[in-house]
């Protein structure tokens, strides 16, 4: 066994079609005996949590639910990594860039040692993961944000925008899965430590994303551009939410580099609008 990946949602299932010699692990990640049987049984070569919670439909779930997020995003991944620090195995971990609100303190997008903004509970939440398992040895983490897939889903950034009237006219980092799990693989090779900002180079406006939908997936499609004050203000959403753009040197020291977002957005769209019209 080289990967055992913990997280049935949409990014674990992603992993395990993908990566190889894998195997995806039904274990509740904060149930301590339950993942240390889990460790001694298949006894892999490294750890990839896929598991927490983003709420649903989406992340205000997270508002009402504070200890239920608190118990999946923060407690679930340090018994995980003390279960994979006595096993000495090796632990990569998906985080979330969405801890960042607004424009970095300096030029280029937020780095991976800025501290963090986080306003949203779920923000706080996987900052506060963060804070302890980037301090651990043999643990890395692979910040992510808004991911684009090829394949339709509730979950996939596509099908989020598009089934909003009203959507923020902001730019963003955002990662795109395609590009990810080769990352995470090299990642995981090399046992890298430390937080990554696991984004695509380069920026995405919504209006690019939705731009693209409207020529490639469905020319019908129609919808408002807002500001992104509006959104709490129009009663659309509880909390604001996370808009950043995030520096990736720590990616880029290691040689480690994504495609530019303009050509994996097109590439993934394409792809999405195959997916489509075979559903």
């Amino acid at each position: 066994m080289n990967t055992l990946i913990f997280g049935r949602g949409f990014l674990g299932r992603r992993f395990s079609e993908s990566l190889s010699d894998s195997f995806l692990c039904e274990g509740d990640i904060t149930d301590d005996a339950a993942v240390r049987a889990d460790l001694a049984r298949h006894r892999p070569r490294a750890v990839l949590n896929c598991a927490g919670k983003t709420g649903a439909p989406n992340v205000d779930w997270c508002e009402t639910h504070p200890f239920e997020t608190y118990r999946a995003n923060v407690i679930g991944p340090l018994v995980l990594a003390a279960a994979c620090a006595d096993a000495g195995v090796y632990m990569l971990h998906l985080g979330s860039g969405c801890i960042f609100y607004g424009p970095s303190p300096a030029p280029g997008g937020w780095r991976e040692d800025d501290h963090a903004n986080p306003s949203a509970l779920y923000s706080r939440t996987k900052y506060a993961a963060d804070l302890v398992l980037s301090r651990l040895p043999n643990v890395g983490i692979a910040r992510l944000r808004m991911p684009i897939d090829g394949m339709p889903g509730p979950r996939n950034l596509i099908t989020k925008l598009s089934r909003y009237t009203q959507v923020i006219d902001v730019e963003n980092s955002v990662t795109v899965v395609d590009d990810l799990v080769p990352l995470v693989a090299a990642l995981i090779e090399r046992r890298a430590v430390g937080v990554f900002h696991a984004t695509n180079p380069g920026v995405m406006r919504h209006r690019d994303l939705l731009a693209l939908y409207s020529s490639l997936v469905d020319p019908s499609h129609r919808y408002d551009l807002i500001r992104e004050n509006e959104l709490v203000a129009r009663g659309l959403a509880v909390s604001a939410r996370s808009n950043c753009i995030l520096s990736s040197s720590r990616l880029d020291a290691l040689g480690l580099t994504m495609r530019p977002v303009d050509v994996a957005l097109r590439d993934v769209m394409e792809k999405y609008a195959r997916s489509a019209r075979a559903a």
